[in-house]
């Protein structure tokens, strides 16, 4: 049985100014606090003696591969990502960055959504994915337009109810 898998689809490489800023100051508090941290702790638990019944030895090696792991792969993202920082020229439709505010139709129910890069995504502020299908679907949508949207839970339909961006 192999271990191969096919090579995950490639992300959009946006992001907002502030999700750029996130990720810098998440790889610098890996490189300057945490890698050093846990490298201090790996030494105090190697100079214990036996390694292989050490869980501390153990689980501080596992830990600095996660660290190391994570600085990889941010600093390559780092390099690929482009920062969208200007309003597009149709403020009108909705781009990447909008603030877009739909409703759904079969519901009524209002939902509030910022169209935003792969990795600066998070569900409790209402930041979707570019690559999501809903925000797929809501591009270069406009005020009062309809979408029909195949979603994880069915089929849904939505209408734009506004659309700003954040300055």
């Amino acid at each position: 049985m192999s271990r191969w898998r096919p090579p995950p689809e490639k992300s959009t490489a946006l992001v907002t100014p502030e999700g750029h800023a996130r990720l810098k100051t998440e790889l610098d508090d890996l490189w300057r606090v945490r890698r050093p941290e846990v490298v201090r702790a790996l030494s105090a638990a190697a100079a214990e003696g036996d390694r292989s019944e050490n869980a501390e030895y153990t689980y501080r090696k596992k830990q600095l591969g996660e660290i190391d792991r994570r600085v990889r792969y941010l600093s390559k993202r780092l390099q690929e990502l482009r920062v969208v920082d200007t309003a597009p020229s149709d403020p009108d439709a909705a781009y990447f960055g909008a603030v877009v505010e739909v409703e759904d139709s079969a519901s009524g129910e209002c939902a509030t959504y910022r169209i935003v890069g792969p990795d600066e995504t998070d569900a409790a502020k209402g930041w979707i994915s570019i690559d999501s299908p809903l925000a797929r679907a809501l591009l270069k949508r406009r005020v009062d337009d309809e979408v029909e949207v195949e979603l994880p839970g069915g089929r849904r339909r939505f209408a734009v109810v506004a659309i700003d961006y954040p300055s």
